[in-house]
């Protein structure tokens, strides 16, 4: 018996075909995708790379219709390698852990599809069930959990929105004498521009993050960052809002244009996590082995 196409296992994207008045559906997705040349899309679907809904490959001259909805494959043609190496810290029937280094994507995300964390680990372990659980930003390191087995995904998932996992990061930057700590930080956070950019706003906060020092050394200390929720780039912009924007970071408080500087990563570590397992109620802790040097 074939196993039923799931497009989530297979890392294919989904589209759902806008309105327009288009002949075919390659039309529609060359005029959707712009930054896709119509050879290369030409080449996917030669390649049975683009599929329906039921995951059967369908032609490029297939008749474009309203709200058809496509599974197609991300490529990146001449994907640039990434230079660093994960590492498994666990792995059983239901959970991977892994040690993510400085610079390595979780998921697929644009110039990044193969050199990502996810792909390198569905690959290592042969199994396409891999969904990572949470996820920390390109430029963080440390730990990242992974589901490895859909019936008992969405017992762990839960631990994430009903707060029932306890994170902790480290990380380097100016001292900040002046300020009492422990301290909580609240703000509203909202997407900025560019769209990665995340920046603080007026109105009620959606955001929070628990701040302690762990270490002094001269001009440098050691955070000790607990974020209460989750929002992309919290602790970045949250410590730079503080006034010590984390050491090395090419986002905040201000944009660097450039290539990544292996020598210079950012200086955040997501250093463990802790909770009780949801189908058998051991506690489980997970520490990573990198660590941020001075």
């Amino acid at each position: 018996m074939s196993t039923p196409f799931d497009p989530a296992h297979q890392q294919a994207s989904t589209v759902c075909l806008p309105p327009g008045d288009w002949i075919t559906v390659l039309d529609c997705l060359c005029d959707h995708f712009k930054g896709i040349g119509r050879d290369q899309w030409l080449d996917r679907f030669s390649r049975g790379r683009v599929l329906d809904a039921e995951g059967r490959a369908v032609a490029a001259d297939l008749p474009y219709r309203r709200g058809m909805r496509l599974h197609y494959f991300r490529e990146v043609p001449n994907e640039r390698p990434i230079p660093v190496e994960e590492t498994i810290l666990h792995c059983d029937e239901h959970l991977v852990v892994a040690d993510k280094p400085h610079f390595l994507p979780v998921t697929p995300t644009g110039e990044y599809v193969e050199h990502t964390l996810l792909r390198r680990l569905i690959r290592r372990l042969d199994n396409p069930h891999l969904v990572p659980l949470h996820r920390i930003d390109r430029h963080t390191a440390g730990l990242v959990l992974f589901s490895s087995n859909p019936q008992s995904r969405s017992a762990y998932q839960r631990l994430f929105p009903e707060r029932r996992i306890d994170k902790r990061y480290q990380a380097i930057a100016a001292p900040l004498p002046t300020r009492e700590f422990p301290l909580v930080h609240r703000s509203r956070l909202e997407h900025g521009e560019p769209f990665f950019r995340m920046r603080e706003v007026e109105g009620v906060a959606n955001s929070e993050t628990l701040a302690e020092v762990l270490e002094k050394n001269g001009n440098l200390w050691r955070y000790g960052l607990s974020p209460v929720t989750g929002k992309t780039h919290q602790l970045r912009v949250h410590m730079a809002a503080l006034g010590a924007a984390i050491n090395n970071d090419p986002f905040y408080p201000t944009l660097l244009e450039g290539e990544d500087d292996y020598e210079r990563p950012l200086k955040l570590l997501a250093q463990s996590l802790g909770f009780d397992d949801p189908l058998t109620g051991e506690k489980r802790y997970f520490q990573s082995r990198l660590s941020l040097d001075w």
